[in-house]
């Protein structure tokens, strides 16, 4: 016995040496009708190093919402959040310092330049090693809205709280300190938190920290929080309570996640279960409360599940709220026990959330596909996307970018990550490249290694180095090329089988890797759809023959599970039963579908179009791009015209070279080629080949600077216009060589765009310029500016028509690039319709065309919220002419910039238009349709 309290008394003693350094002490008071915190705070923080310390780091982050100037609004401004830029001062948070105290003496301390929401403070001693330092603050914390992270004051006057007062910063040997980015990943030491809290009573609150104390009086309650080993403190004030608790075996779950009206019982199950789930698999919680929030779940939701419209419900409401809390479960759970840099190091939480998340639906839903009970509806059933089970949508997310070229390490620190990346498709490649591991090493080693990692690790600072070198020592086989390659850089797993040689007894097989890795790979010998054997195959350096037993096989198939994340799986299999079986049938599907690699699919939808001359169109478009990028993609798109009737469309031949590593990341080879109608009765046909090379910094993919070159010989043969309907009088067939130039750095502050053009033909030849800039102020004002510069090399032409000549407000589009509704029309609603190209202007003035040179600055201003002012001026130059100087001016109301516009002109060389006659003719429009260019408004914020 007396050994026993011997040891407890020990044990008692290391835990407080160990954990017992740091704390934080704060009293905050909550003002509601100015939505301010009045916070007095004691910080004690223990120098674990062998360093001395003068200067010490604050995070401070609520600062981070003070000017659109922090990295958090740049951050927002990246991503085109526009909420931020364009709220009120009163909705912005900020943080005011009236002191910090160390020893009763005032201690002198500053924001960082680049990083205004980290604090220095210089201390009135060095401190030693193994010494705590112990300061005390008072602050003021302006909570600012939550519409900009979801954290903040709602517009009820209810407060979600997260990095809401100020914390130590880790120290290691250097400090880790970085800005608020709305990543969700501030690294601060684990520390005893106590909080004192005095707010209005008609609040209620939400923690994971236990109460310990409570008062009420005059309307005011005064509540007390504590907690041991914390790193995570979020608070909840609301007005309507709506958390509920779940008490299991092991803790109490309080929650606020939607549940979509399920009965108590249900929820109470469903909690239990998860719980029961998470603790056999990674160990006890440390802690009485899990706390589960919606803002949790809807800043890391199920992607799929968050984009669908409420009519439509796949997945039954029972599993929607199960997914939903153990995801979230999962991730809280991760984060308040390992403490790993949240920013650096996020990649092996990430993938155990994900991987537990694939265990879970692999044991209680193992029949559950992606779409739910919509994969056995009608017109779905048939698509090879519903034939795939829910856990395929994490392999198939991140093969979505690293199709595209856009994949990033794993271990690339998270501000560094493409949105895309940082939300979905590098959890889901760590997650399932753990399953890989775990496949690879087998006998349960490594879900025994990550159980035994969490119990050693958890409250205590670490890092996924510890869980490498632990999970390297319980495995005879070599796993460098997990941690050296599959994290740590980007390189793709691609192999195939080359050749086979098959005797009575053995089957001796080639199999390439057609990367540069050391990456194994799984062979399947099989008979039709039974699996005789599996094999590891690795050291595949180029080429590999392989022998395996010939047990009655006829297939062999590399990866047939498709557990790894391989890049192109069309080539992993091998018929042994003769040359034709090897040919893959061709599939027809209707829509485009996800990849089958076992088909050579063919693709229809309907399309169509429509233009003043053919009328509306209606067709199917044959291609074979599925939702995965591939390297080869063609699509035929005939339609029949409804008014010319006849059938017109287009077609294409595309061939990507995706280029890894490099700043020259796509190389496009390509043909294209149309036929439709360009005035009444007269049709034109086009044929392009081009070739495109496109360039970006490859060390940093959320920079949005781009380069690109491109080259296209467009032959163009158009039917004689011999009564000239059209108005232009000129060779119905030409060829022109263009070669375009350009370079883009576009984001929501600072727009800029410029490229320049170069024209030959037979009959002439023309240089042109073309620069764009935009600026949003600090004050909500948009400035746009776009200078053009064009002349001719020489001009054959100027004489018989202005067809080849700059246009100053509408060009002629002669190479058939611009999308018209009506491109001869001189008249009518489709002659008002405007293309910002060349001259750039709105009216339309007496001197439409330049055939010797053109020069043009357009300028506007915002005037209120969607209501610009605009002006053009310029020169317009033309043979045997002196230079014509030209102008116009008036309002722009821009609802989407560059897709719906409208443009009214007020005074020009013509004096005050909206004077003038039959003015609505005068008015200009642009309107886009092409879901192309649509789909540019979704890319540009996740990619």
């Amino acid at each position: 016995m007396k050994f026993n309290l011997f040891t407890y008394f020990l044990f008692s003693l290391l835990n407080i040496m160990v954990f017992g350094q740091n704390k934080i002490d704060l009293k905050a008071t909550l003002d509601a009708e100015k939505k301010q915190f009045k916070i007095s705070q004691t910080i004690e923080y223990q120098n674990t190093t062998n360093d001395t310390l003068k200067t010490i780091y604050l995070n401070n982050w609520n600062e981070a919402y003070a000017t659109k100037n922090t990295p958090l609004a740049k951050r927002f401004a990246e991503e085109y959040k526009t909420e931020f830029h364009f709220a009120k001062n009163k909705d912005r948070g900020f943080t005011v310092i009236t002191s910090i105290v160390q020893d009763q003496q005032e201690l002198k301390f500053e924001g960082l330049l680049e990083h205004p929401d980290v604090i220095k403070v210089e201390l009135n001693s060095t401190l030693q090693p193994n010494e705590t330092y112990k300061i005390h603050l008072n602050y003021i914390v302006q909570v600012p809205s939550d519409k900009f992270t979801g954290y903040g004051v709602t517009s009820f006057g209810e407060y979600n709280l997260r990095y809401w007062y100020i914390t130590p910063a880790v120290y290691n040997g250097s400090w880790q300190y970085y800005s608020n980015k709305n990543l969700d990943d501030l690294y601060i030491p684990e520390s005893e938190v106590k909080i004192n809290l005095v707010c209005p009573n008609n609040y209620v609150v939400s923690t994971e920290l236990n109460e310990v104390y409570r008062t009420e009086n005059n309307g005011i309650k005064n509540i007390g929080f504590e907690g041991k080993h914390r790193n995570n403190n979020k608070l909840f004030l609301h007005k309507i309570p709506d958390f509920q608790s779940v008490k299991t075996d092991f803790l109490t779950v309080v929650s606020n996640i939607e549940d979509k009206g399920l009965v108590p019982v249900e929820k109470a199950m469903i909690t239990d279960r998860i719980i029961h789930f998470i603790i056999r698999n990674l160990g006890e919680y440390p802690h009485e409360k899990l706390l589960l929030s919606q803002i949790d779940y809807r800043k890391d939701p199920i992607y799929g599940l968050n984009l669908l419209p409420d009519f439509i419900q796949p997945f039954q409401d029972n599993f929607q709220y199960e997914i939903k809390i153990l995801k979230t479960a999962l991730h809280n759970y991760l984060e308040n026990t390992l403490f790993t840099n949240p920013r650096k190091e996020q990649w092996l939480t990430e993938g155990l959330q994900t991987y537990f998340m694939m265990k879970y639906v692999e044991e209680y839903y193992p029949n559950m596909k992606i779409f739910g009970k919509l994969s056995y509806a009608w017109g779905i059933r048939s698509m090879h996307a519903a034939k795939l089970n829910f856990n395929d949508q994490y392999n198939f997310l991140y093969m979505h970018m690293a199709r595209s070229n856009l994949d990033q390490p794993l271990n690339m620190e998270k501000d560094s990550l493409l949105k895309f990346n940082k939300n979905i498709a590098n959890k889901y490649k760590a997650g399932v490249g753990l399953k890989y591991l775990d496949d690879y090493i087998n006998s349960g080693i490594f879900e025994r290694t990550v159980k035994e990692y969490l119990e050693q690790n958890k409250l205590k600072t670490s890092s996924p180095k510890d869980f490498e070198a632990l999970i390297k020592s319980k495995t005879t086989k070599d796993i460098e090329w997990f941690f050296d390659e599959y994290i740590a850089t980007n390189k793709k797993i691609d192999f195939k089988i080359k050749e086979t040689f098959v005797t009575q007894d053995s089957i001796t097989l080639t199999i390439k890797n057609k990367r540069t890795n050391s990456m194994p790979i799984s062979l399947f010998a099989m008979n039709d759809d039974s699996i005789i054997s599996k094999t590891w195959i690795s050291d595949v350096n180029g080429s590999k023959e392989v022998t395996i037993p010939n047990d009655n096989v006829n297939k062999l198939v590399l990866n047939y599970d498709k557990t790894i994340p391989e890049y192109n799986i069309r080539d992993n299999w091998e018929s042994l039963k003769g040359f034709f079986f090897n040919n893959k049938p061709i599939q027809f599907r209707f829509f485009k579908d996800i990849e089958d690699p076992y088909y050579n699919q063919v693709f229809f939808m309907p399309i169509f179009g429509y233009n003043y001359y053919d009328g509306f169109s209606a067709g199917l478009k044959m291609y074979n791009k599925s939702i995965l990028a591939r390297s080869f993609t063609y699509s035929l798109n005939p339609t029949y015209a409804f008014k010319s009737k006849q059938l017109v469309g287009s077609a294409s031949l595309i061939y990507n070279q995706r280029l890894e590593n490099q700043d020259l990341y796509l190389v496009r080879y390509g043909l294209y080629g149309a036929y439709a109608n360009y005035a009444p009765d007269l049709s034109y046909t086009t044929i392009t080949p081009f070739i495109g090379l496109n360039f970006r910094d490859h060390n940093d993919l959320r920079n949005n600077k781009r380069k690109y070159l491109t080259l296209r010989y467009l032959k163009i043969d158009k039917e004689f216009d011999k009564n000239n309907i059209s108005g232009v009088n000129t060779d119905p067939e030409y060829s022109v060589l263009d070669i375009n130039y350009g370079h883009s750095n576009e984001n929501l502050i600072n727009f800029s765009s410029w490229f320049t053009d170069v024209q030959f033909s037979k009959d002439f030849g023309k240089l042109s310029f073309n620069y764009e800039y935009r600026r949003l102020s600090e004050s909500n004002r948009q400035l746009n500016l776009r200078f053009f510069a064009g002349a001719f090399i020489y001009n054959k032409t100027y004489q018989e028509s202005d067809y080849f000549s700059f246009a100053l407000d509408r060009p002629t589009d002669y190479l058939f690039d611009y999308n018209y509704l009506g491109r001869s029309e001189d008249s009518g609603v489709f002659s008002q319709q405007l293309i910002i190209a060349e001259g750039g202007f709105k009216s339309k003035l007496e001197t439409p065309y330049a055939n010797h040179w053109i020069t043009t600055l357009n300028a506007s201003t915002t005037l209120w919220r969607y209501i610009q002012m605009y002006g053009d001026l310029g020169f317009v130059k033309n043979h045997s002419f002196s230079p014509k100087f030209v102008y116009d001016s008036g309002i722009r109301i821009s609802l989407v910039a560059d897709y719906f516009e409208l443009y009214f002109p007020v005074y020009s060389n013509l004096g005050w238009e909206i004077a003038q006659p039959n003015y609505q003719e005068k008015i200009r429009f642009i309107i886009t349709f092409s879901p192309k260019t649509l789909y540019g408004l979704f890319t540009r914020r996740w990619y």
